[in-house]
């Protein structure tokens, strides 16, 4: 079956003793694209080091929700030019985290404008972390209200991005009407081992009603781990059993998903002309 991991961090400390072995592993079962998302600089500039030393791996540069009190002005102009390196293909992991809020608020909202900004000026997907408080949707709507504002499902988004989605709803966690406003902005949504988790069967619903140019699965490694992966740390190979859990629900072969995936990915996560894919 052909695979993806739209959403692994590979960059993570807890790879640095084998990062290449697992990314061998991953190759041997199939995932042919894999990317690499920032969550501050230091995180970025690793995601950058990887897709320069494997041409099957993709960067992301951003600021992620928990690290967004850290970045003021001068910090985020580091992020401004390298959204624009060949290497990477989306801006992110930005977004809001309303569970645990390691930022504050307002913090976070500032933040995520920068990121959305800076993912519409370079016509380079966001990558959207959701988090809300728990048993609550309170960053889910907030997150909507943002896009909106920023422009986020209107003609000139869309203009920009051509058809394409303009942001991955990454590691999908929320009510079925949440997931379809989404889609009605245009955006993708990227289902990882967050959906083997109680509380979580609305991703079930979700998964069936996807169009397939608007699907992918992540890993989100080192984190998430399914069902069947071990617990200590997730890895990208393990992305086959959130793939088949969709493919399930899609009542699909897998190995239809697994073309429509790759395809998604690279309609989604464009490369330009200086790098083209292997």
């Amino acid at each position: 079956m052909r695979l993806v991991d739209s959403h692994c961090h590979i960059q993570a400390d807890r790879f640095d003793a084998d990062a290449d072995l697992v990314l061998g592993a991953a190759r041997l079962a199939g995932v042919e694209r894999i990317l690499v998302p920032g969550w501050d600089r230091p995180s970025s500039e690793r995601a950058l080091a990887f897709a320069e030393r494997l041409p099957w791996l993709d960067a992301a540069v951003g600021v992620h929700p928990h690290e967004a009190a850290q970045v003021d002005d001068a910090a985020w102009g580091w992020f401004v030019p390298a959204a624009r390196d060949p290497r990477v293909v989306a801006v992110g992991e930005t977004g809001l985290d309303y569970d645990r809020a390691f930022s504050p608020i307002p913090d976070q909202l500032v933040n995520l404008r920068r990121n959305l900004e800076l993912a519409i000026e370079t016509g380079k997907p966001a990558i959207l972390h959701c988090r809300s408080t728990a048993g609550q949707r309170d960053a889910q709507d907030a997150l909507i209200r943002e896009l909106l504002a920023a422009g986020f499902g209107g003609s000139a988004v869309g203009a920009v991005f051509g058809g394409r989605p303009p942001a991955i709803v990454h590691s999908f966690s929320g009510p079925v009407d949440y997931a379809e406003t989404m889609l009605g902005l245009g955006c993708a949504i990227s289902f990882g081992g967050l959906v083997f988790r109680a509380g979580e069967e609305q991703s079930a619903t979700v998964a069936a009603l996807i169009p397939a140019d608007r699907l992918l699965v992540e890993t989100d490694s080192p984190f998430l781990s399914p069902p069947g992966a071990p617990r200590r740390r997730n890895e990208p190979e393990y992305v086959a059993i959130t793939a088949a859990w969709v493919a399930e629900r899609r009542g699909i072969a897998p190995e239809v998903l697994g073309a429509g995936l790759v395809a998604t990915y690279d309609a989604t996560l464009q490369r330009d002309g200086e790098r083209p894919r292997p």
